[in-house]
């Protein structure tokens, strides 16, 4: 199997993603005589062999499908052997370094293998990546899963201290990614191995005080455009609240507004419902003059357009917003509200970029 290309059907030894829940997932590798324990108990893997990618398998207890590995649900159901980078910040990586099919990336450290999935997908089948690694079984077990995987031909695994004996390439890499405790210290083999037509640099860095002198040794080696971004989602919390008017007596010029603004809006929609049905009247008649139709049928559209009329009417009456908050009341004042937590969870690093142009 391959992770940079899809395949119809199940077969031994493949990597497949059982999916129970979205927050549910489990990565394993199809065996011919092998159980996997689920929620929903026992599933004989042998009975996957065969079966389209997308199935609904059905277990004891419950049922879950099979879905073909993507590196996006790779990262999520990846062994850590690292810290590792999400959907969020791989996205951002991938459009900001201007990565494409033919691009050659160089990639220190390797890690979990989180975003050498994802570089290898998008530079396949030209491209090629040379990713890094300081700890030599980490190494060996990335090499192990790129075999695996079926993307061994895009992807060159080296055990190596970059910071202290650098990458060793000259003028080959569209881009370079670092993720290191000291990227300053690579920053000078990594401009060695940009090509001489220039290329982008990424670094990624958990804490500002990194990202400060990496932009220092930047400015000193002649990188430009350097920005440092943070990727966070923000989640809305989206409401309809019900808040009552500010009775301030029967001259209250606040609540006799409100009123009437209320009135106009429900003569507008009354008005705007009878044209409809007024409309659909009119059509029907054009159609029985054209087109003369049976007694019984003629009925039966009378009484749906009858139906559409008294429902049309009543649309306005009720208020069927499954998030409304607050107690309903005719003087009461509805409006849509989107709030976010003061607090988000969630940051991992701040990934700066820049430019190296054609010296």
């Amino acid at each position: 199997m391959s992770f940079k290309e899809y395949k119809t059907n199940i077969e031994e030894n493949d990597t497949a993603i059982l999916y129970l829940g979205f927050d549910n997932m489990h990565a394993i590798k199809v065996v011919k005589g092998q159980t996997f324990q689920t929620k929903f108990g026992a599933l004989r893997l042998s009975n996957l062999i065969g079966k389209p990618y997308g199935s609904r398998i059905q277990c004891p207890k419950g049922y879950l499908y099979v879905l073909y590995p993507t590196p996006e649900l790779w990262t999520q159901n990846l062994p850590h052997r690292t810290q590792i980078l999400y959907s969020t910040d791989i996205s951002l990586v991938t459009l900001q370094l201007d990565l494409k099919p033919g691009s050659v990336v160089v990639e220190s450290g390797t890690g979990s293998g989180s975003l050498s999935h994802a570089i290898i997908r998008t530079v396949a089948p030209e491209g090629h990546l040379y990713t890094f690694e300081f700890h030599e079984q980490r190494a060996q077990i990335a090499k192990e899963e790129f075999v695996e995987h079926g993307v061994s031909d895009f992807v060159t695994v080296t055990h190596k201290d970059v910071c202290q004996d650098g990458f060793g390439l000259n003028g080959i890499a569209d881009a370079v990614f670092l993720d290191l405790p000291r990227p300053w210290d690579a920053i000078t083999s990594a401009k060695q191995a940009l090509k001489r037509e220039g290329g982008r640099l990424c670094s990624f860095s958990p804490c500002i005080e990194q990202v400060q002198k990496t932009c220092e040794i930047l400015q000193q080696l002649g990188f430009e455009d350097i920005t440092s971004m943070e990727c966070l989602v923000k989640n809305y919390d989206v409401r309809t609240l019900n808040l009552p008017i500010a009775d301030l007596g029967k001259n209250s010029t606040l609540l006799n507004t409100a009123l009437e603004e209320k009135k106009a809006c429900k003569e507008i929609e009354e008005k705007a419902d009878s044209v409809k049905i007024q409309n659909e009247t009119e059509d029907l008649k054009t159609k029985e003059k054209s087109e003369p139709m049976d007694t019984d049928i003629k009925e039966k559209l009378t009484s749906k357009d009858k139906d559409k009329s008294n429902k049309a009417v009543d649309k306005s009456k009720l208020r069927t917003d499954f998030d409304l908050i607050g107690k309903k009341e005719q003087y009461n004042f509805f409006f849509k509200t989107g709030v976010f937590p003061q607090n988000m969870p969630g940051h991992t690093g701040y990934l700066t970029f820049c430019t190296l142009y054609p010296s």
